[in-house]
């Protein structure tokens, strides 16, 4: 078996460079790869284009590159949270594509099947739909919509072995899952890493065959996007 394992969140992005297509996992701020981003970062590589549920928030996950003017364009499905990436968008300074998110989920999972495109009902007589092939389908209308092609895919899981076998927890599971297998070069970073063998195979959400390089992160801040609590006696 080739070693996937490397030392950190450096060595991992290390060929990520200016104008690369990158997958981005995780749901909100939950489930995203923080170890990666903040590396990506440090290394002010631009011109990115991004793939992502969301862009963030304003000082923390690609919120933070977004900060730096390290990409070019966001293609999510929602993006209310980062008054930054709004400013950017209404400025003309970066390019948006705005996907339905059953969309952009089943365009990953299409990658992943080596599919090049699917049909969806989503968006149709919309915005979405201009310039786009729309077929009908026993008296239903359908676009076409492509697979994504992205050179990268960066995804963060709760637990992971030596041959690249993942395990993702709730919320994470969104996108992490569908993103770690359409990316040419799939990223992970866990917080725990054990030898191969020592997972569950029942548990496992993601099989290693996907995965071309992982490593074990730290200092996560698992922030939360919105607290809400109940009021005192309530």
């Amino acid at each position: 078996m080739i070693n996937k394992v490397v030392s950190g969140a450096e060595e991992a992005i290390k060929d990520i460079s200016d104008g690369a297509t990158i997958m981005l996992g995780g749901f909100g701020l939950c489930g995203i790869p923080e170890n990666c981003i903040n590396a990506l970062v440090n290394k002010q590589v631009k011109n990115l284009t991004c793939i992502s549920n969301n862009a963030g928030v304003d000082d923390f996950g690609i919120g933070l590159m977004l900060k730096q003017r390290q990409v070019k364009k966001m293609i999510s499905s929602y993006v209310g949270e980062n008054a930054e990436f709004e400013r950017q968008l209404l400025s003309g300074e970066l390019e948006v594509d705005l996907i339905p998110q059953g969309t952009l989920a089943t365009r990953c999972l299409a990658a992943g099947y080596g599919m090049p495109a699917i049909f969806t009902p989503a968006g149709v007589g919309t915005e979405v739909a201009e310039g786009k092939e729309v077929r009908n389908f026993d008296g239903k209308d359908y676009l076409m919509e492509y697979a994504f092609d992205a050179d990268f895919a960066i995804v963060k899981a709760w637990k992971g072995d030596t041959a690249g076998n993942l395990i993702f927890r709730s919320t994470s599971r969104n996108f992490n899952p569908v993103m770690a297998m359409a990316g040419k070069i799939t990223i992970a970073e866990v917080e725990e890493l054990v030898e191969a063998g020592e997972l569950d195979p029942d548990y496992i959400h993601t099989p290693g065959i996907y995965v071309h390089r992982i490593f074990q992160g730290k200092d996560y801040e698992k922030r939360i996007e919105q607290r809400t609590v109940r009021k005192s006696g309530v």
